[in-house]
């Protein structure tokens, strides 16, 4: 194992084909990186007391974090992290013990909150704050600090959510050399 993924008290990262992990990005624990997931320079994905599932075609951008909630005798599930399929997660994102459904957004240096749940087709914009709990609706654009629900994305913007995953898959290929 290259010495930026490493294991946790046994556990070990499962890293998917065609997945790319920049040298200076870290994984450890129990995570899960599907096929063709990317994950950029300084990021850090630290599933060492919750579990991180990252979907197929996901990409984790620039200088991210993502992390978890322990499990406790008040909680006794913690809060994991979860990211769906093709989710564009921009430079300086902080993930913490949330959900993100398939083909999202989320806008550079955005926080999001244990057991927020972020439903497929949203665009989170950027230097929002998505609160713990807080559910955001499927189909549209937030914004602020806390979030507030803007406005019904366009059609064009709701193809934009795999248009950018797309492209990321393309230039994790040519990273890998394919």
């Amino acid at each position: 194992m290259p010495p930026n993924i490493s294991s946790y008290q046994g556990v070990s990262p499962r890293i998917g084909p065609d997945v790319y992990i920049h040298d200076t990005a870290v994984v450890i624990g129990d995570v899960c990186l599907e096929q063709d997931v990317s994950v950029w320079p300084t990021v850090v994905i630290r599933g060492d007391v919750n579990s991180i599932h990252i979907g197929a075609g996901t990409n984790v951008q620039d200088g991210s974090v993502l992390h978890v909630n322990h499990r406790s005798a008040s909680d006794p599930a913690g809060a994991s992290l979860i990211l769906g399929r093709h989710v564009t997660i921009g430079h300086k994102v902080i993930l913490h013990g949330c959900t993100i459904e398939d083909e999202c957004l989320i806008g550079m240096g955005s926080i999001v909150m244990d057991k927020a749940i972020i439903r497929k087709h949203v665009l989170l914009g950027a230097g929002s704050l998505v609160p713990e709990g807080k559910i955001l609706e499927s189909g549209y654009l937030y914004l602020g600090s806390p979030v507030k629900q803007v406005r019904r994305l366009t059609e064009q913007e709701l193809g934009h959510f795999m248009y950018s995953a797309q492209n990321y898959i393309l230039l994790k290929n040519q990273y890998l050399g394919h």
